[in-house]
């Protein structure tokens, strides 16, 4: 991604000028732990898991942790009655600390070693995703104790993330895959696909449920067992600097396609980014400035190596506001605190004259941000705070 990866009109967004209780907390939070941080609202993990679950009511939700792999989501989300999608050891040590039934978690990855297996049937999760042959005979040893969901393919050249360009297979492929299980008395308990991340039409979800019935049908007249599992996977879209369909209005055709599936088929989903997206603020100060070119440069303690790496890495263009509004408003530039050139976060935007200590405030943080954040040039990575853990108004550090 080239070094101008995120131009973002930063005066469209300092419009959006915070409540006097939310200013509060930032500065109160600043003056507790210092800068930067990371603000997580459980309530907003709530709000987010009960609107995709009403929105889908027939569809059990596994969160997938990738995007927020944090112990507090994990703990919301299972007092919440959510299951989890896993996909390495890491994910699945992280759940089993926190108490979630194996019996509600299922392994996603399409690809993986032995030990990846052994670890996941050890912890008691024995519902794996597969894409080819040669995953298939990985099984082998295990196929008295596991059942596969077998991954379609179904590119989206329009999603953030076009999963299916490194994962999935043909429907073809995918009743080739069936036909092998049977002979090597492996149990394909289903179907599953990935539309893509952030996508926006949930027609691409409508055309890959029809296919996958088409799946199931062309199963049953060759003789094989019936699938009766089905995982639509995640990609629910969430809005960061333009507005998406409501979710509520976005599965409507999605559950009309999943009614047309036999009423034994259970019907999955992977929601990743939905679910957390919005639980998130983010809080850097900044840290020095200089003119350059004639536009002011303003260094902040967090960048594209923390937790903005989603710049990079997702594409993501996330809401910003100073708590500062005072003031001409003048062409300037956001940039991380290291010392490598690309460590910018936006540039040719509007912003009033900063302070050194002045506070910039991030919207929509939670996907693919601490997760992806590093230690690089040894800035330490932005600390969490959790807020209303418990379903109530509380606020505590965490390690």
């Amino acid at each position: 991604m080239a070094h101008a990866h995120s131009v973002l009109d930063f005066h469209s967004f300092s419009a959006q000028a915070l409540a006097a209780d939310e200013v509060q907390l930032i500065e109160s939070s600043v003056a507790q732990f210092g800068a930067p941080l990371l603000l997580l609202d459980c309530d907003v993990i709530r709000q987010q898991y009960r609107a995709l679950n009403n929105a889908l009511p027939n569809v059990t939700l596994h969160f997938a942790l990738k995007p927020l792999p944090h112990p507090a989501v994990v703990r919301t989300l299972l007092e919440e009655g959510a299951s989890f999608d896993l996909a390495t050891s890491g994910e699945v040590d992280l759940v089993a600390q926190e108490g979630v039934p194996a019996e509600r978690t299922i392994h996603t990855h399409p690809i993986k070693r032995d030990a990846d297996i052994r670890d996941a049937l050890a912890y008691g999760c024995n519902v794996f995703v597969v894409d080819n042959l040669n995953e298939l005979a990985k099984f082998k040893a295990y196929h008295n104790e596991v059942e596969l969901l077998v991954r379609l393919s179904f590119r989206n050249a329009e999603a953030f993330a076009d999963l299916s360009k490194k994962f999935g297979c043909s429907p073809e492929q995918a009743l080739t895959i069936i036909e092998t299980a049977q002979a090597w008395n492996i149990r394909i308990k289903g179907l599953s696909f990935h539309v893509g991340s952030q996508t926006m039409h949930p027609q691409k979800y409508v055309d890959a449920i029809r296919t996958c019935k088409e799946v199931m049908e062309q199963v049953v007249a060759r003789g094989l067992p019936a699938l009766s599992t089905l995982d639509i996977g995640g990609g629910f879209p969430v809005s960061y600097s333009q507005q998406v369909m409501p979710i509520d209005q976005f599965c409507v055709p999605i559950n009309e396609a999943l009614n047309e599936l036999p009423e034994t088929v259970q019907v999955l989903a992977e929601p990743g980014r939905f679910i957390v997206a919005q639980s998130v603020t983010s809080v850097a100060s900044v840290m020095g400035q200089a003119e350059r070119d004639g536009q002011m440069w303003y260094y902040l303690d967090d960048g594209i190596y923390g937790s903005f790496s989603g710049l990079m890495f997702d594409d993501a263009q996330y809401p910003l506001v100073t708590l500062k509004q005072e003031g001409e408003y003048a062409p300037s530039v956001l940039a991380g605190p290291t010392c490598d050139s690309i460590d910018v976060i936006a540039e040719n935007i509007m912003l009033p004259k900063l302070d050194n200590g002045d506070l910039i405030i991030g919207r929509m943080m939670g996907a693919y941000t601490s997760a992806t954040a590093t230690d690089f040039n040894f800035f330490k990575r932005a600390q969490t705070v959790l807020l209303n853990e418990h379903d109530q108004s509380c606020e505590r550090m965490i390690g």
